[in-house]
């Protein structure tokens, strides 16, 4: 005869319990998140004060709309960054975390109530679009090193102004946050079973080992950047209202 043991049942009063101020990385992530969507909401409908030559803002890059467009024309490009970071899977994380304590943190337990379906259902099913932004995200990039190229010409000479090193730190930090995407990651490499069976495969896995490596620091790619364009623009915007001058060096 078989008998059937049964382990000891666990209380549901026993929660796993931390000791430590768990809750300061999600509070600063909520008040950082919140301060720059007002501001991005508030640049972005201004429409005015984000050229001066030869800088252009980053939330204006690349100006359209111009003689048919009647509102700000950064609303016409703004959606693709936006999109980009809010499907984002570190972002994605964060958020969760932070704004909706799913889970509040680690070692924590979860809020959620048996009616939770994931990110299956709308509104959350919109976060398989992050693929298609990359690409966005892609040629944004392609236009805002072409902004800063021209960030350099002054009056047809080259130059470095205050305002060019806050356009290439931009430039260089949105380049790395992008291109360390976990989406990008599988582009290049991830997709594949085999990298010795297939069409360039030595150099394609070169290609995945070096985004592997930037995807490590993802996370800080995404701050770093998010404070860079927030730097650049309030720096052309305090420029073109001419409240500051811009220190430059013209060779």
């Amino acid at each position: 005869m078989i008998t059937q043991t049964r382990s000891p049942a666990v209380s549901s009063a026993v929660r796993p319990i931390r000791q430590d101020a768990w809750w300061v990385g999600p509070l600063i992530t909520v008040v950082v998140v919140v301060v720059f969507a007002v501001y991005a909401v508030w640049a972005a409908a201004q429409g005015t004060n984000y050229r001066v030559e030869p800088y252009l803002s980053p939330f204006y890059s690349p100006v359209l709309g111009e003689g048919w467009w009647t509102l700000s024309p950064a609303f016409l490009v703004i959606w693709i960054p936006l999109g980009f970071r809010l499907t984002c899977y570190y972002f994605r994380k964060t958020y969760y975390r932070s704004f909706f304590g799913d889970p509040p943190a680690c070692a924590l337990p979860e809020r959620r109530g048996a009616s939770y379906t994931g990110e299956s259902r709308f509104p959350f099913i919109l976060q398989n679009l992050h693929r298609y932004f990359l690409y966005l995200a892609i040629l944004l990039v392609v236009v805002h090193w072409y902004e800063t190229i021209q960030a350099f010409v002054f009056d047809g000479r080259f130059g470095i102004g205050l305002g060019t090193l806050f356009l290439l730190a931009e430039a260089v930090l949105l380049s790395g946050y992008v291109f360390s995407c976990h989406s990008f990651r599988h582009l290049v490499g991830g997709c594949l079973d085999c990298y010795s069976h297939s069409a360039l495969g030595r150099a394609r896995h070169r290609v995945w080992s070096r985004v592997s490596l930037m995807n490590e620091r993802h996370h800080l790619y995404f701050w770093a950047s998010l404070i860079a364009v927030w730097a650049a623009d309030l720096y052309v915007r305090l420029l073109a209202s001419g409240a500051i001058g811009d220190p430059r060096i013209i060779f």
